[in-house]
């Protein structure tokens, strides 16, 4: 059986889908392949389905929908609609969806799974973080990315227990994609990920630590008005969003950029006294100025405590 939730429900088996277009019986598959190869109460079941209380004759409603669930599978088992029969290597529609234990089980039979696959990529990339290799970061972060195809569990009305699941999903995406930035920020891909970060700020309009990763691009492509610009939205932003300021971190961050800002901008040397001979020498730059990277100089470090 061949699970994929990341952009949508799908389950197949045996190449062919298994997946209801009726809201209800597609909720509770949605949800048996959350917990796939694992045992899903019937308690659970029926608060996903029924959230505000199972009515009167609800087990024999879920019930009705689990015998139409193994219908579907029994008709893509090599047996067809003769469930019986298992085409030798013991799968039924009895055991592909199976009672055990107060609950069901959902067995893909080593099958795959989208979320298992992102979270093992996700895995591989975290320790490739830790270990310092981030060419191999950026590529298995990108790989558990990529098996995104849109809103996990899209076209499923989702009860309480689905939308706890859509939401860890979902903060685990963004957790992956912070790793994944500061991973191509730390090979030197900073003009490149200006784009990308154009567009994931826009979409996350309060996020910190992408708008955080966006300033130390834009800065390191030599924008550093429009790293300053980045910093101000955010501030909008969060405004709206429940009057919050932005972290100790981003205020950091802002003060290093506006140092940048001052130390390039040319100096007027004061008008000398009559009594001086020569031109008053420029100050030097300060040291936080020199720290940042420019267009010229794409692979220099950001100063400390200011990092993305």
């Amino acid at each position: 059986m061949d699970v994929r939730i990341l952009g949508g429900l799908s389950v197949r088996e045996n190449g062919v889908s298994v997946t209801p277009t009726a809201a209800a019986p597609r909720q509770l598959l949605a949800l048996l392949a959350a917990g796939a190869d694992q045992i899903v109460p019937v308690s659970v079941l029926m608060e996903e389905v029924w959230p505000s209380g199972a009515p009167r004759g609800a087990r024999a409603e879920l019930h009705s929908h689990i015998l139409g669930l193994r219908s579907q599978i029994a008709a893509a088992l090599p047996g067809g609609r003769d469930g019986g029969r298992d085409g030798g290597d013991g799968r039924t529609a009895e055991t592909v969806l199976a009672a055990q234990s107060g609950g069901y089980r959902l067995d893909t039979g080593g099958g795959s799974h989208d979320v298992w696959q992102f979270e093992r990529a996700a895995g591989a990339g975290y320790r490739a973080m830790e270990a310092g290799d981030l060419p191999r970061a950026a590529l298995r972060l990108g790989e558990a990315l990529a098996l995104w195809q849109g809103e996990p569990y899209a076209g499923v009305d989702a009860g309480p227990r689905l939308r706890a699941e859509i939401e860890r999903l979902e903060a685990s995406r963004l957790s992956v994609l912070d790793q994944w930035v500061e991973a191509q920020l730390g090979l030197g891909r900073h003009a490149e990920m200006v784009p990308e970060l154009a567009v994931l700020t826009a979409r996350h309009p309060v996020n910190e630590s992408l708008h955080a990763q966006f300033m130390v691009a834009l800065l390191r492509s030599g924008r550093t008005d429009d790293a300053l610009e980045t910093f101000r939205r955010l501030c909008v932003a969060l405004q709206r969003d429940g009057g919050r300021e932005p972290s100790a971190r981003l205020r950091r961050l802002h003060r290093s950029l506006l140092t940048v800002r001052d130390a390039a901008r040319p100096r007027v040397p004061a008008q000398p006294h009559a009594s001086w001979s020569r031109t008053p020498r420029l100050a030097p730059p300060s040291r936080a100025a020199a720290t940042y990277t420019t267009a010229a100089q794409p692979t220099a470090a950001v100063p400390a405590g200011a990092s993305a």
